[in-house]
């Protein structure tokens, strides 16, 4: 009885990954999978209203110095005019609103006191070689200090505003990342 549910769920596992097969995305050239870049299922399931995602990769292990993901996300309409104004302002100003948390429902618990949070956020801009880039950079307090990296690229491509995203746990390696993502658009 037990190799049978055994057989069962490989064969369930198996039939579900051949109907996904078709979904995964692209890749990106300088992010190629010879050097350990994986693309992830996209499908239409990963949308939003006026969102695309192209593609989106990801490199942990062996193959990678910093594990990551890197992704070319496009946006259309009022959503890519949102997201252009966001990513054009201040960056001590989007440091204030990522160190938000997140608005919930009322069941869920308040924001901690200062003296209880445990991260910092600073959003600087850096050089995309082109197009604007915006680092965001969370830090946990304390003695290990992880640190959490986000690089965006983002540009007007056809009337649709194309971003280049990467998260790293190196600022350096993030926007490198984010970079090369932009290179294989």
């Amino acid at each position: 009885m037990r190799s049978r549910l055994l057989l069962a769920a490989l064969l369930g596992g198996l039939s579900l990954l051949t109907a996904c097969s078709k979904h995964f995305g692209p890749g990106l050239a300088d992010l190629a999978a010879d050097r350990g870049w994986q693309p992830l299922p996209i499908g239409s399931w990963v949308v939003n209203d006026g969102i695309e995602a192209r593609t989106i990769v990801y490199c942990v292990g062996e193959h990678c110095l910093r594990p990551a993901v890197a992704a070319l996300i496009v946006a259309e309409g009022r959503r890519a005019d949102e997201f252009e104004r966001g990513l054009a302002s201040d960056p001590a100003r989007l440091a204030r609103e990522f160190s938000k948390p997140a608005k919930s429902s009322g069941n869920a618990k308040s924001r901690p006191a200062a003296a209880t949070i445990k991260s910092t956020t600073s959003v600087s801009r850096f050089d995309g070689g082109g197009p604007p880039g915006l680092l965001v950079e969370i830090r946990g307090k304390g003695e290990t200090g992880r640190l959490a990296a986000t690089a965006i690229l983002y540009g007007r491509d056809a009337g649709k505003l194309v971003m280049a995203i990467a998260v790293s746990n190196d600022a350096e390696a993030a926007q490198n990342y984010a970079r090369a993502a932009w290179r294989s658009r």
